[in-house]
Parts: C-alpha cells; sequence; structure tokens
C-alpha cells in the first residue's frame, strides 16, 4: 500500500503540515479483499488542528495535483464536532475524497462503543503524529450491509414499484419523455428495483455482502450467486431485466430458500407480475 505515489504523495504532505495530525485511509482501498481498478477512489480522511482554514480556501488541494472540479460537502455534525468533505477529481485521473474531522472528533470516535460506518467499513493508518489512532476499535467489516426487511416495508415497497408503473403508463401515452425516465429509471429501478435485488443476493448470502451504493456492486454480486447454475435462474444485469422478472425470482427463490420472512410467501400474486410484464415491456 505504502508504494502507491497517490499514497506516499499524501503522506509526505501531511507530515509536512503542523496542523495535520493524522492520516487515514478508508473504504475500498483500506479493505483488503475489495477489488480495485484504476477508477478507484482514494478516500482519506485527514484529521486536523482546526478545520476551518482547509475549508475556506481550496488552494491546498492542488498539492496533489490539478483539480479538475471539486463537490464541496458542507460542514457537518458529526457527535458535536464539525466536519466536511471535498470530493476532487484531478486532471490525471485520479480521484481523491478529502474528509477533514478535527483532533476532538477522532478522540471522541475512540471512546464511542462502536465506530462510524465509514470506518467500520474498513480503514488503515497512514499517519499518526500524536498516536491519536492507537486505541481506535478494529473494523467489523459490517457497515452498509442491507438487513433484512420488515413485512411493513416489504409490501410498501411492492406497492410503491406498482404504482410508479402507472406513471410511466401515463408518460407513455403522452410522449413526456423527461418525467417518464424520472418514473422508470429513478423511482422504479433505482429505488425499488435496487432495493429487491440487493435483498436477493444477501438471500443468496445470508445477509454478508455489501452491495455497494446506487447498485455499484450488484454486478459483481450477481455474478457469485451460490447454489448450481441448473437449479438457480441465470440472468443478468446487462441483459435487459425487467422489475417484474427480477420481483418474481426474487420471491420464488425466498419461498425455496427458506431464509426470508414468512410473509414473502404470499406478498405478490404471480398473475400481477407477468400482466405488469406484458402491459409495460421496458
Amino acid at each position: 500500500m505504502m508504494t502507491d505515489d497517490v499514497l506516499t504523495h499524501i503522506i509526505k504532505w501531511a507530515d509536512t503540515d503542523k496542523t495535520v495530525r493524522a492520516v487515514l485511509l478508508t473504504s475500498s482501498r483500506a479493505i483488503p479483499s475489495a477489488t480495485l481498478d484504476r477508477f478507484s477512489d482514494y478516500d482519506v480522511t485527514v484529521v486536523v488542528t482546526d478545520i476551518l482554514p482547509f475549508f475556506e480556501n481550496r488552494e491546498w488541494l492542488k498539492s496533489f495535483g490539478d483539480v479538475l472540479v471539486v463537490y464541496r460537502d458542507p460542514i457537518r455534525d458529526q457527535l458535536g464536532y464539525r466536519r466536511f468533505a471535498y470530493v476532487t477529481q484531478y486532471a490525471d485521473g485520479s480521484k481523491i475524497d478529502f474528509t477533514l474531522w478535527p483532533v476532538a472528533l477522532l478522540k471522541q470516535i475512540v471512546y464511542e462503543s462502536k465506530l462510524p460506518s465509514e470506518l467500520d467499513i474498513g480503514y488503515s493508518v497512514l499517519l499518526d503524529k500524536d498516536h491519536l489512532a492507537d486505541q481506535l476499535q478494529a473494523p467489523t467489516h459490517k457497515a452498509h450491509i442491507p438487513a433484512p426487511p420488515t413485512e411493513a416495508e416489504f409490501q410498501t415497497l411492492v406497492e410503491e414499484f406498482f404504482h410508479e408503473s402507472t406513471h410511466v403508463a401515463k408518460h407513455l401515452r403522452r410522449g413526456d419523455l423527461m418525467p417518464l425516465k424520472y418514473n422508470l429509471d429513478q423511482a422504479m429501478k433505482q429505488l425499488s428495483l435496487r432495493r429487491i435485488l440487493e435483498w436477493q443476493i444477501e438471500i443468496d448470502h445470508h445477509w454478508s455482502v455489501k452491495p455497494g451504493a446506487n447498485g455499484k456492486g450488484l454486478k459483481n454480486c450477481s455474478s457469485r450467486r451460490s447454489g448450481p447454475r441448473s437449479n438457480r435462474p441465470t440472468w443478468s444485469l446487462q441483459s435487459k431485466i425487467t422489475g417484474t422478472l427480477c420481483l418474481e425470482r426474487f420471491l420464488c427463490s425466498a419461498r425455496q430458500r427458506k431464509r426470508s420472512p414468512a410473509f414473502l410467501n404470499s406478498a405478490i400474486p404471480m398473475n400481477w407480475i407477468r400482466e405488469w410484464s406484458n402491459t409495460y415491456n421496458m
């Protein structure tokens, strides 16, 4: 890890700045089993004596290359202390997500009963001038794993999914493509179908995997589904997956494997799904 040029540069910069007291690497690059590529972000938490100079003057971001664009996350409270983030894309293709914490926040986290999710997912200490991170708990790597839905949560999601389909039909009839894309791609696929897919994957993996933000890891997770291929549905996120087919496969798998709440056995009549599929052929 220390041979990485970007990380080496960050450590040298932090070591020469007296106001920087510690640097933590988090997220995928701090998880030994994570799959990385040249597009993988560097998620770096910088612990400083005062966050305001770093927030008010962004010139320090240029220490790591030519800045292409920055998303400036506002100052927020965490455990009673202020923190912020700069999501920075550099011209050379590297992307560094800087999170700035005051020293007092790191000290408070040490005394908390559990790590915040951004550390529990995985972290590595790159620099610690004052041994502030010595007492941090080890990460459990369980952050961001979806929990099984309650019956009410599942039923609500199903109802929202089918309710949105009526808007899709209306917008198609009217020729309103912008709201159509919202209802289909955002409301139905991203907000409803994505969660169904995540639940399906968690059923296959005993609720133990992290699918990733906005479905980012669904393709890889679905390719590792357990069981002989002949005994399980074969589908690819790269093909034209309809919401109804995914719902049907989710329910069928839940019934067969019996690793989900009993209410899933009678949540949706299958003829509803088939009718929806025939009416709205996406």
